[in-house]
């Protein structure tokens, strides 16, 4: 049983100056090394939590937080679509829309694009995409009147500017006395946007609903409707309740099913990489071992006349399980310091690093995303710490162990 004499003896052992300095050297270099893991791990797994922050908001200010659509992949009546989700509590907003593939022609310039139709006073209530606008407005685009909203890079693609005529060529045809014809429209370039994520950048378009439909010969119906829910996080929840509630006419899926791979492949990349760091705060556990080892042949002395006075082997065990843990606890201790506050500044402590190299770690020609953002969760921390501390306190347990097999008679022999 641990009692306070145990705790004594051990941060009298942990204070004390020992003979082989070289013990002292190799504690402080366990306490630094658990200090620097358990500061690596806050750090870095706080940018990639931020970087995926990032990712999902990006991504999420394009599409949706979910979508309900027909069995067959359409819809005629999201009227009533929309009022029936709008009954649900946690769905904020609703918006039909339209999505196909097209190709896109200027000149002798030639892409395939993803065309979205959309309501523009509608959209604005369930993306972004208004606010991505860098050239023109979301309300530019009329019905009737074929204007289109390209995203930057087709739009540096194809070489159109704001004002100008593109065409946009649709996989269906018509059939005309001279034989089989590609559908297709001259449509008028109103804006430009830029969504900081390649996929949508590169090849998606925005055109009103109507002129969608009358593009793509799909009359009155539309792809589906689109939902913004009150927490995004809700969202399976949601999406099962709806389908309950709209019957199996309709599919109702949330963004983690509509982009599942990036953030499983996110998910994986963040339990990876605590692993690997995980390893830094092992190899201090290691140093723990052998401080702890050389500890015990150091104080032979001390455990054989602690043994004769009536210490139990036990007891002699929770002797050094207290210096290891103190070791432990105050590297633990230490790198939270540490850590927390460079994952909560590590913007600008990049900025000035930058500043003083005269460089761009993350220059905007080559990355979408250019600066590092850290999103520190408590929870995590008490993750990174409790797994650093608990490698500590299992360090501890061979050394004590030996410790405690030691006999008196043996220990004293050569003294």
């Amino acid at each position: 049983m641990f009692r306070p004499k145990e705790l004594f003896i051990g941060l009298r052992y942990t204070r004390a100056k020992r003979r082989n300095g070289f013990v002292s050297f190799i504690a402080l270099v366990s306490m630094l090394g658990i200090a620097l893991g358990v500061a690596a791990l806050i750090v870095v797994l706080s940018v990639m939590n931020g970087f995926g922050k990032e990712l999902r908001e990006r991504t999420l200010g394009m599409t949706a937080h979910a979508t309900v659509t027909g069995q067959d992949g359409k819809l005629t009546d999201w009227q009533s679509i929309q009022i029936k989700v709008a009954k649900h509590p946690n769905v904020i907003d609703s918006a039909p829309f339209t999505q196909n593939e097209a190709m896109l022609s200027n000149r002798n310039r030639v892409s395939g694009a993803i065309i979205r139709g959309v309501v523009p006073e509608l959209e604005k209530g369930v993306s972004e995409i208004g606010d991505k606008i860098v050239s023109g407005r979301l309300t530019d685009l009329k019905p009737g009147r074929f204007g289109i909203i390209l995203g930057r890079e087709l739009a540096n693609a194809m070489g159109v500017f704001e004002g100008e005529k593109i065409t946009v060529i649709t996989p269906q045809a018509n059939v005309t006395p001279v034989g089989v014809m590609p559908r297709l429209r001259r449509f008028t370039v109103v804006g430009v946007f830029e969504a900081g994520m390649h996929q949508f950048d590169r090849s998606m378009a925005i055109i009103h609903m109507q002129d969608a439909q009358k593009l793509f010969s799909i009359g009155d119906r539309v792809e589906g409707v689109r939902l913004k829910l009150d927490d995004m996080f809700s969202a399976y929840e949601v999406t099962h309740e709806l389908e309950k509630n709209l019957g199996e006419d309709y599919w109702v899926r949330d963004w983690t099913k509509m982009h599942s791979n990036l953030f499983k492949a996110l998910k994986t990349e963040k339990v990876v990489m605590f692993i690997i760091l995980l390893l830094i705060v092992a190899v201090a556990a290691f140093n723990i071992i052998s401080t702890l080892v050389m500890t015990v042949n150091d104080k032979q002395a001390d455990i054989a006349i602690l043994r004769t006075i009536g210490m139990t082997p036990t007891s002699l065990m929770w002797v050094f399980i207290v210096q290891g843990v103190v070791i432990g606890l105050v590297g633990t201790m230490l790198g939270v310091a540490l850590g927390v506050p460079v994952a909560l500044n590590v913007n600008e402590i990049v900025g000035f690093v930058e500043g003083l190299m005269n460089t761009k770690f993350l220059p905007a020609d080559v990355y979408y995303i250019t600066e590092l953002k850290s999103d520190l969760h408590l929870s995590d921390v008490l993750t990174y710490t409790g797994s650093a501390f608990g490698l500590s306190v299992l360090a501890t347990i061979y050394p004590a162990y030996r410790a405690a097999k030691i006999q008196p008679a043996d220990a004293l022999r050569y003294e």
